[in-house]
């Protein structure tokens, strides 16, 4: 009996498996077909099953989902049908075409995007390259607090000011507010911060004051500006970096490129 009670299991893993991994590359994965809805970013779709639901989510919703993706030499890259497990992740976390594109649907629906290269990884190296195909289908909603809005650009972000000072690396900084503690974080401190980030021609390309939660990091474990520069506060400072380029990502690709402006507050030493 013992055995009988195996043999079904087995057969059932099997078969679940089997359905699992079958996933069909779609006939038009090469590219976005005539009935097919283009964006005017570039990214287009076509619906595959009506949804249910009539919200759609906001780009800072969670959501879940169950999704497959191809290259357009429909090559599968990734799928949660063949992991057998759909996935949640907040919208505003993935790449652009994503976050466009689920937007437009309702729960229930089914939609296949195209998705140009430079709403999706951006050629960025380890990643799929190119314009990329993603069947997925809208499960969930969970609605989320609108994020508060990004921080002003600084008027200075061009370049650093007079009144700033330079150390013998090249980072130049400006205390923005004094704070209020005494020690100075070590090059192996972990410490926590609120930051926003910017390029030289005024993009914020990330910010913990939009996420609404600051970030506890090893002091040793970031780009050596902010290595050298934290380690110039105290907790309750604020203050402004201009970070060279070989200091900052040194040209990494997918990473923000040249000099870089941060505004940090200094909220605990470890």
């Amino acid at each position: 009996m013992k055995y009988s009670i195996l043999l079904v299991v087995f057969v059932l893993l099997c078969t679940v498996t089997g359905r699992a991994q079958n996933i069909e590359t779609p006939a038009d994965v090469a590219a976005p077909p005539q009935d097919a809805t283009c964006t005017d970013s570039g990214l287009c779709s076509k619906v595959l099953a009506v949804g249910t639901g009539d919200a759609h989510p906001d780009a800072w919703a969670k959501v879940t989902v169950h999704y497959s993706g191809w290259t357009t030499d429909g090559k599968l890259f990734d799928s949660s049908l063949k992991r057998g497990q759909p996935a949640t992740f907040p919208l505003n976390r993935v790449i652009p075409g994503w976050t466009e594109g689920v937007q437009l649907m309702v729960v229930g629906e089914k939609r296949r995007f195209w998705i140009p290269v430079e709403l999706a990884y951006d050629n960025m190296p380890g990643k799929p390259a190119g314009m990329l195909v993603f069947d997925v289908e809208l499960l969930e909603i969970q609605g989320q607090p609108a994020p508060p809005p990004p921080p002003p650009t600084p008027e200075d972000v061009a370049g650093p000011p007079e009144d700033s000072q330079k150390t013998a690396s090249g980072l130049s900084t400006k205390v923005l507010s004094p704070g209020v503690g005494t020690e100075h974080p070590k090059a192996d401190s972990k410490v926590t911060v609120h930051y926003s980030g910017w390029t030289t021609d005024g993009k914020l390309f990330d910010s913990s004051l939009v996420r609404g939660e600051p970030v506890t990091f090893p002091l040793n474990r970031v780009i050596p500006g902010w290595t050298e520069g934290v380690q110039l506060m105290v907790a309750g400072e604020k203050r402004r970096l201009w970070i060279p380029e070989s200091l900052a990502y040194s040209g990494a690709p997918g990473a923000p490129a040249g000099m870089l402006v941060f505004d940090i507050e200094l909220i605990s030493v470890e």
